[in-house]
Order: C-alpha cells, then structure tokens, then sequence
C-alpha cells in the first residue's frame, strides 16, 4: 500500500501550513486567553476551499479527498486546534451529512454557501444529560401538520454562536427512545431558536463552544435530514467519519508538541550540556516520536479507507481516535516534563497544547465509547 501523497495533496497540505503559520499563528495566543474565535480566519478558509474539502464541485467544493483533507486539518491544528475543529466540524459532520443524507434541494439551498465560507455550520447532538447516551435526548420534536415544533436545550456545540446553519438531533418518538430521534436543519434566524450559555473551556479556546434553546421552534417539514425516526444512524455515521478529523487534530497537537520539546531540549543547558544530551530526554524524545509515526501512519490508512470507500471502515476509525488521541496525551505530558517548570507557565506553547490535546479524548466519543464499538466489530467477526 503506498501512502505516498500526490502533487494536488502535497498543494492542499502546504498551503495550509502556510496559512495557518501566517494568519493564525500571530493570533492564537490572545484569541485563546480571551477564549475567542478567529471568524476571519475561517471565512478566508471558506474562500481557499477549506470548507468544502470532500464536497464534489456540482454543490462548490473542491473535492479533493480524505486524505488531503486530513493532512490539512493536522497542519492547521499544529497552530491553532480551535479553528482546526470548527473546520472539522463544518466539514465532517455538517456538509459530509447534507452530502450522504440530504435532499437534492437541501443540496442545492445550503452546499455551495457552506463550501464557500459564505455561511457556517454546527452539529448539535449533545446534551445535559445526553452525552454518550443519544437515547436520554430531551429536544423534542413535536410534528404538527406541515411543521415540526422544537422544545428543549442542546449543550456543547462547537461554533453554535457563529454558525449559519445548524443540524440539530431531536426525539419525535419518545417511547423509541435511541430509536425515536430525527435530524433536522434550520438557520440561526429560526423562530423560536436562540444561542444560550457560553462555556468556558480548559482548552480550545479558540473555538466557541456553546448552549442552543429551543423555544417553540417552528420548522417547516421540509428541514427534516433524512427520515424522521432515522436521526441516531445518520450521527453515527457522520461521527464515524468525523472520527477521522479529531484524529488529525490530535496528531497536529503532538506534533506540534513534540517539535517543542525537540528544540528545547537543543536549547535548554543543565549541568554545562543541553538537556537532549542526557538519555532519559532521549528515551522520551524517542518514545514520542515513535507513537507521533504510528499515528500518523494509522491516519492516513483510515482517510484512505474512507475515500477509496473500500470498505467499512469503523472499527479503523474508532481505533485510531481511541490511538491517536491517547497518543497526544502522553505526547503532551512528555514534551511539558521535558520543558520542565517552563512547561507550566503560558509563556510556553506546550502549556496551551497540554490543554489543547485532552478534548480530543472526550469529544466525538469518548476513549471507552472507542473501546465499545471496536469490541462490537471484533466480536461480529
């Protein structure tokens, strides 16, 4: 199998080196003590074609692939982890679910205004007491005549403040619990919709993170994604394509933190040689390295996997969200040891990336809802 990447691919991922090292690095740092996003940044990544990375050119996206798409997204989360995830989001979860479970209209009315950074997207599944259990969702979808009436709260949706186009998960048949719930889309102007809560996050700060309220939400039938009471297949099937995307985030973190403690540990003097001279920072650095390789390597398998469409791909890409984020963990933790006292203090990048790194364990299923669905596919074979 050769994962060698093509002139088109090698484009797509330096060009969005250089974009993230021009026009995110000089504003990460503040955007993430103010705990801000860079919604510039995002609308000119709309206009490279970022947003519309695995959309075919008939709806305006570039189509160039999963591969090249999860390339970029570790470039961009090297710098700026926030704005990579809300890239990923808009792409993996919002366009790929209009793309595979959308009407011909739907296609049509919300694609090439997404593709195009023109209008934004969020995916909201979550809520307070509905995180792994999609099946304990409160929303309520209440269908009324030509309409659906939407009641309820969702929590911990990425970008909810600044996004466009929502797609918002609901029960319309509480006694199919798991099995009641449809997916809908709607615009932030809906009646009745409204942003709520701001979180105030440990990591990420980049990317907002936020509280939908539905308050008599009227919503033509038209806006149902799919088919009513088929809403929990399309979000596992959109997670397991976005597991990819956190993956490549996750490696952009380590790699990013592991480039760090290799330069420091260059730099750094202790006892009249630098600190890379001693075994016991060697053996770390080597560890890190090692894992950052075998990642990478799984990533690309799995984008592969995806985008030649070959197979199924989900237990692959549940081991390598559960690997990779893991991965990025001990990563981080090494490459803040190796910085020492000045590892803790935000005047280092390993402190942010310390902080970046541990949602990617938690978010789009967390390491044992990982372990689940890889112990399900092994024990169905």
């Amino acid at each position: 199998m050769d994962f060698t990447l093509n002139e088109e691919q090698k484009m797509i991922i330096q060009e969005a080196r250089r974009f993230a090292e021009e026009r995110l690095a000089p504003k990460i740092e503040e955007l993430d003590q103010k705990g801000e996003v860079n919604l510039k940044a995002l609308k000119e990544l709309g206009e490279l074609g970022y947003l519309g990375m695995t959309v075919p050119e008939q709806y305006g996206g570039v189509n160039a692939g999963v591969v090249a798409y999860a390339g970029a997204l570790i470039e961009l989360s090297k710098v700026d982890a926030g704005t990579a995830v809300a890239v990923s989001v808009h792409n993996s979860l919002v366009n790929e679910g209009i793309l595979l479970f959308g009407s011909e209209q739907q296609r049509q009315a919300y694609l090439p205004a997404l593709t195009s950074g023109e209008k934004l997207g969020c995916f909201s599944l979550s809520e307070a007491n509905a995180g792994s259990d999609p099946g304990a969702l409160q929303l309520f979808a209440n269908r009324n005549g030509d309409e659906y009436i939407l009641n309820g709260t969702k929590n911990f949706t990425t970008s909810g403040d600044i996004a466009d186009v929502i797609m918002v998960f609901a029960q319309t048949n509480k006694d199919k619990g798991a099995k009641g719930i449809s997916a809908f889309l709607l615009a932030k102007d809906a009646a009745g919709f409204s942003v709520g809560k701001h979180e105030n996050k440990m990591g990420i700060r980049s990317a907002s993170c936020t509280e939908l309220v539905f308050d008599n939400c009227r919503l033509p039938v038209e806006s149902l994604l799919g088919q009513e009471n088929k809403g929990l297949k399309i979000a596992l099937t959109l997670l397991d394509g976005g597991r990819i995307s956190i993956a490549a985030q996750a490696v952009g973190i380590a790699q990013a933190a592991y480039q760090e403690a290799l330069r420091y540990s260059k730099e750094r003097v202790q006892f009249k040689r630098p600190i890379a001279q001693f075994q016991a920072i060697q053996f770390m650095l080597a560890e890190m390295a090692t894992e950052l390789e075998l990642a990478t390597t799984l990533l690309f398998k799995v984008a592969w996997l995806k985008e030649s469409g070959s197979k199924d791909y989900v237990k692959e890409a549940a081991m390598l969200k559960l690997y990779a984020s893991e991965m990025s963990h001990r990563v981080c933790h090494k490459a803040l040891q190796i910085h020492g006292g000045y590892g803790y203090m935000k005047d280092y990048k390993v402190e942010r990336l310390y902080r970046d790194q541990r949602i990617t364990e938690i978010y789009e299923g967390t390491s044992e809802i990982q372990k689940i669905v890889i112990a399900r596919k092994i024990l169905e074979a």
